[in-house]
């Protein structure tokens, strides 16, 4: 193809002209023979703007009965006999007395027969497929192969059944996820969305529209933990003798909350109940237990329990949860804050989760998204804010290997991706290896949004996951530049290729890798760099 015609858009007329004939047809697409015309627009001997008509990814229409076929191109071939063009059939919609497509519609009913003439789509009608006016949507880019009509994301189809944004290093795939975010903010001012961020990214990118939270001033209590939470941040055994770990700390966390259950007015608590009790009561609590022991060859357990629970009082990375200033009930100002309830028109919160450190980093993102959840389903009939948690880096807290990570953030995703939609939450799920990520969690994302991905294992992950109707778009994911994408699902009227728009630099996120060639052609003042890097490293601060 001429490069000359490349970007030109599909003319009005084009659906006019005769690009060729089905020859065959199947339950999903069909084989079709291009004629004169259609071959020198595939090869570019035609320098109007039909160019675009033969190209892969391009839409192609049939007339049955009163109705037109819309399919896509997806692969091509030739022999002795011509040309021949594989679509897959995408929808089919009605048309007016001038000839306007209207009333587009995903599915087939008519499948077009051989014989049956195949033109082009305009401009016109393109308009009319991907229009989403009458329903409240976002728009991030342009169809391809054209320049100008518009590639809209529905939201509440969206968001209601969860969404996947996949894509390999390097893609555009932070810029995308910061897009997307940024177009809802504008539309929902008054939204409540969540983002754990492990690389500390995106808390310039949404200065404006929401608030940033890190280690500094984030201040989540740690009596918001449940028991499995505690196991797993004060447990360090492992088979029978962490069972009996449990069962200690078990006993003991839920005297500890006994102890404030009158004050917070409380009737009945549980091991798991919210309820603030003090680091140093618990510890009281464990050393009056070890001491009603007849043996002492029997407390190891309970030094265990008491050791760690003053290795973290006393570590001071540790203290943006378990401060000594947070033992006082700050449960509702802490949801407030996180959720943006208010929002005040900056209805996003960045969770910075990179300055945490990592033997608790799944522990924080558990407590975040079990409070995401069970605010839900407390508020349900009464002071409903659904509310949208994204996780970016998505594979490190539901992996495809049980045995990576099988602790509560695990579970608790995988019940929000199952059932969040029936309170009101919605998942919005960032990866860069989706091949590792638990499949049963991203099949039930109804909304696929696939970059580029160079690995053969990823894509046949994909794959399988995509519906059937957008197999066609498969093949073309690892010739995807960056930031375009495959977009499918509930989120779109039909399976679309999309370039994104371009996103202001003080929108986008902290993303870019250091230039090795530039870097290492400064010089000067190391003496003085790496006693500030010595410094912050031995303070455990940024």
């Amino acid at each position: 193809m001429n490069e000359m015609t490349r970007d030109l858009q599909p003319a009005s007329g084009i659906g006019d002209i005769t690009l060729g004939r089905v020859e065959a047809v199947s339950g999903g697409g069909a084989r079709i023979r291009l004629d004169g015309r259609g071959v020198d627009l595939l090869v570019g001997n035609d320098d109007s703007a039909l160019a675009m008509a033969g190209e892969i990814g391009s839409m192609l229409a049939m007339a049955v009965a009163s109705r037109s076929v819309i399919a896509t191109v997806h692969a091509l071939d030739h022999d002795a006999q011509g040309v021949f063009a594989h679509i897959a059939f995408l929808g089919e919609g009605d048309r007016d007395a001038a000839g306007r497509l209207t009333a587009f519609r995903r599915g087939v009913t008519r499948f077009p027969l051989p014989g049956t003439v195949v033109t082009g789509v305009s401009t016109a009608d393109m308009d009319a497929i991907f229009s989403a006016r009458d329903i409240p949507n976002i728009e991030v880019g342009t169809v391809h192969p054209t320049q100008a009509t518009r590639a809209a994301l529905l939201v509440d189809a969206m968001l209601s059944k969860h969404f996947a944004l996949l894509g390999s290093t390097g893609t555009g795939k932070s810029t995308a996820t910061a897009l997307i975010l940024h177009r809802i903010c504008d539309m929902a001012p008054h939204g409540h969305i969540v983002m754990i961020d492990p690389h500390g990214e995106y808390a310039a990118a949404f200065d404006s529209v929401g608030a940033a939270y890190g280690v500094a001033n984030l201040a989540m209590p740690y009596w918001l933990m449940n028991f499995e939470e505690h196991c797993e941040v004060l447990l360090t055994t492992s088979g029978a003798e962490r069972q009996m770990d449990a069962d200690i700390l078990a006993k003991c966390l839920l005297a500890a909350r006994q102890r404030n259950r009158a004050a917070e007015g409380v009737a009945r608590i549980t091991v798991d109940s919210p309820i603030p009790y003090v680091l140093s009561d618990l510890t009281t609590i464990i050393q009056t237990e070890m001491g009603k022991l007849e043996k002492a060859s029997s407390n190891a357990p309970y030094l265990r329990l008491k050791h760690k629970i003053d290795e973290i009082r006393s570590d001071p990375r540790y203290h943006f949860m378990f401060s000594g200033m947070l033992v006082g009930d700050s449960m509702k100002s802490f949801i407030k804050r996180i959720f943006r309830l208010p929002g005040e028109g900056r209805p996003i919160s960045v969770i910075d989760v990179s300055g945490v450190p990592s033997e608790i980093t799944s522990v924080v993102a558990s407590v975040l998204a079990r409070c995401v959840f069970d605010y839900a389903i407390w508020a349900r009939n009464s002071a409903e804010h659904p509310i949208l948690l994204v996780c970016e880096e998505a594979h490190r807290y539901v992996p495809s290997d049980r045995q990576q990570n099988s602790g509560p953030v695990r579970r608790i995703l995988e019940r929000i991706a199952k059932e969040g939609r029936k309170y009101g939450v919605s998942l919005g799920l960032v990866t860069q290896r989706p091949s590792d990520l638990a499949e049963g969690v991203l099949s039930q994302c109804g909304t696929i949004i696939a970059m580029r991905l160079n690995n053969e294992r990823d894509q046949a992950f994909v794959r399988a996951a995509m519906p059937e109707g957008a197999r066609g778009f498969l093949d073309t994911i690892p010739a995807l530049r960056n930031r375009e994408a495959i977009i499918c699902g509930e989120g779109v009227p039909i399976p679309i290729r999309v370039a994104f728009d371009d996103l202001a630099p003080e929108l986008r996120p902290a993303s870019h890798d250091p230039l090795f060639s530039d870097l290492w052609k400064r010089g000067g003042d190391e003496d003085a760099l790496v006693e500030q890097v010595i410094a912050r490293w031995r303070n455990q601060r940024r």
